[in-house]
């Protein structure tokens, strides 16, 4: 580098860098510095260009770290960045281009340097770099100085620029905030950075978009990039890393007596827009626009980062979570959540979780639950299943999650997801209203599949040699969206055993499961034959049942008379739901359900036979006023609220770092050196 062009073909043999990597010390007074720093080279602005950059310079790296604790070098090269940004403001007001330039340079090649030393030294080694001592020919004191710190406040002072009643951390989550809600584009190929600014906007700006991918990266000191999808390359490079950095900083753990200054200034800002009056008793507060910061939020939900950004913002600021429930636009928001949720075979695992947390945050507010059923759509395109010209957003939330939860058993079988997507229809359940006919047709027709297998199940645990093969292979047709069975209904197998089935297991369940799981489990050592799946799966089956059966007959008690197309469901299906009115897991949760059948199944056979849908369906309607409420039994609400785990930094940590590694712009990192996560969490 220095003062003409430089190519990456020629780094490995500039002088300038020999020197500043060699064994002899540079004071950051010597003019070598203004001649390092006076250098014109385009910036890299994709991984792979950063990739050959490191490549070309890792010779001049590895001499660097290995002299630098003698020579003081990287330390002489802050402290003249440090000195050059205290004189930016009055570059810029006189319009000294060579001076803001020269202190954009010795910024990149810092954050150059400070990536290889981060992959290749420890935490302690690392600050043994930052802690340097200045000795005098012949002298034998010492001046040791950190620089870590004044190096951050610096590069916090370069983001930042706006008034300073407020504390560094607020004025560093509101800046990353609302450069995620501006979401500027970057300037096209050969645009000059340093423009003068005519807008009245802040004078330090340019450099500071400039230089965002040094300044986050050195402000973490640490991290990991790589290529982002192509999404990400057409989004707001800006936007992008201070979103990353906000994570980044938000999941830092908390100090043994302070906890994390970032966290809580993402948790106690306010809308400026409120009626609240703002308060500065709480040093971390701040205000932001929160309907600028909503539209953000929905329209960016494809990538990871902005929906772990909106599961933060709803789990932690209550002020947030209030705006929200309250918007009258609640489908803006919502859609983007369904789609990555029904995706799901093209999401990672940490996407669908926290697009799944995010609902059952939502559905843990009964006026949220009971305004998605008023909000009508129109043609839902992503929707392959089925054509759906007109639902509502409730109706559609419904399918969605059960489409999940049936995707997780056949598949993933993760418990943690579908005790979630239960939970979220759990909560809903009571403020069911208009069912779409589709949606209360999956309800019933879901919770048939799990009776169906539940008994299949039993079957091969009690008469394990009986290969029943009718039931087997009505089970082997199943579709994968289990919308409908075939009309083999094996109710004659039913029939045979629910009775013996049923009365042995209300004797003694528990126990009679336990050594049935033993005695398969014993067989297993004898003949090295794995244990079957339809065992394994038994509590997970009856856990899914229960609380199927549990989301209807809240449905049933709270609003019968709102969905006819759920009874009209259910009473289609009655034949199996009547199989399980004796079995001891489910007799208290069939008996509003049995009474709900019996009493619409004897109005139905009053109104006589060949019955159309709309005759079906009036039938119902009418019979839904003339059933007496006290005669359903009433059971406690279901209700259930999100609590994070006691130690969420072990999932947060290794997810923000692998979005760093999968989505930063211009980062390079070896994935070979990567030992927080696995490659393919991200």
């Amino acid at each position: 580098m220095g003062a003409n062009s430089s190519s990456i073909s020629e780094l490995p043999e500039n002088e300038y860098l020999k020197k500043l990597s060699g064994a002899e010390p540079i004071s950051e007074n010597d003019p070598f510095w203004n001649q390092l720093l006076s250098f014109s080279f385009t910036t890299p602005t994709n991984s792979a260009d950063l990739k050959l950059l490191e490549e070309a310079t890792i010779s001049v790296c590895k001499s660097l770290v290995e002299k630098n604790p003698r020579t003081g070098n990287l330390g002489s090269l802050i402290k003249v960045f440090l000195s050059r940004t205290k004189e930016l403001k009055i570059s810029a007001e006189c319009q000294n281009h060579l001076f803001i330039w020269q202190a954009h340079n010795a910024l990149f090649i810092i954050c150059c340097l400070l990536k290889v030393f981060i992959s290749r030294m420890s935490e302690e080694e690392l600050k043994l770099h930052f802690t340097y001592e200045e000795k005098a020919p012949g002298s034998y004191g010492t001046e040791c100085e950190d620089l870590i710190e004044e190096l951050l406040c610096c590069l916090i002072q370069l983001i930042v620029e706006i008034p300073l009643f407020l504390p560094y951390t607020s004025r560093l989550v509101k800046t990353l905030l609302y450069n995620f809600i501006r979401q500027e584009r970057s300037p096209p190929p050969g645009t000059h950075v340093f423009q003068q600014q005519t807008d009245g906007g802040g004078l330090l700006y340019g450099i500071a978009s400039g230089v965002a991918t040094g300044l986050w990266t050195v402000f973490t000191l640490g991290g990991v990039g790589s290529k982002p999808p192509p999404q990400l390359e057409q989004c707001s490079p800006l936007a992008n890393q201070s979103l990353l950095l906000l994570l980044v900083l938000a999941n830092l753990t908390d100090a043994p007596d302070t906890p994390n200054p970032y966290r809580q200034a993402i948790m106690s800002f306010k809308n400026t827009q409120g009626f609240t009056a703002y308060s500065s008793s709480n040093p971390h507060a701040f205000q932001i626009n929160f309907n600028s910061l909503y539209t953000a939020l929905c329209e960016q939900q494809k990538c990871d980062q902005a929906t772990l950004l909106l599961y933060m913002l709803l789990h932690q600021n209550t002020n947030v979570r209030t705006y929200v429930l309250a918007r009258t636009d609640i489908e803006n928001l919502v859609l983007p959540i369904l789609e990555i949720l029904y995706h799901v075979e093209e999401r990672n695992s940490h996407h669908v979780y926290m697009a799944l947390i995010i609902l059952l945050i939502l559905t843990e507010d009964d006026g949220f639950n009971r305004s998605i059923h008023e909000v009508i759509l129109k043609n839902i395109n992503w929707y392959a299943e089925r054509v759906l010209t007109e639902i509502s957003l409730g109706s559609l939330l419904i399918l969605v999650v059960i489409r999940t939860i049936q995707y997780n058993m056949t598949r993933t079988r993760d418990k943690y997801l579908h005790t979630n997507c239960l939970a979220a229809l759990a909560n809903m359940s009571a403020q069911f209203r208009s069912l779409h006919q589709y949606a209360a047709q999956r309800i019933i027709s879901y919770t048939c599949r799990h009776l169906r297998r539940y008994v299949y199940v039993l079957d091969k645990l009690y008469f394990p040699h009986s290969h029943c093969s009718t039931l087997q292979h009505c089970f082997s047709t199943l579709s994968d969206n289990g919308e409908e069975l075939l009309s083999l209904t094996c109710s004659h197998i039913l029939r045979s055993y629910a009775a013996s089935l049923f009365s042995l297991l209300s004797k003694k369940h528990n126990k009679v499961l336990e050594q049935a799981t033993q005695s398969l489990r014993g067989s297993l050592g004898s003949n090295d034959s794995p244990l079957p799946d339809y065992a394994q799966d038994l509590n997970v089956i009856e856990e899914v049942i229960r609380m199927m059966l549990e989301i209807i007959n809240s449905c049933l008690t709270n609003s019968l008379h709102h969905n006819p197309n759920l009874v009209y469901a259910l009473l289609y299906k009655r034949d199996l739901f009547e199989q399980f009115r004796t079995h001891p897991s489910f007799q208290d949760i069939m008996q509003n359900i049995d009474l709900v059948i019996s009493f619409f199944s004897s109005r139905l056979e009053q109104a006589g036979a060949e019955l159309s849908v709309e005759r079906v369906l009036e039938i119902i309607k009418q019979g839904a006023v003339a059933l007496p409420k006290d005669r359903l039994r009433k059971f406690p609400e279901l209700k259930f609220k999100y609590v994070e785990e006691e130690q969420p930094e072990e999932f947060f940590i290794p997810y923000v770092w692998s979005l760093v590694y999968n989505s930063a712009v211009a980062l390079y990192w070896n994935p070979h050196d990567i030992q927080l996560f696995t490659m393919d969490s991200g």
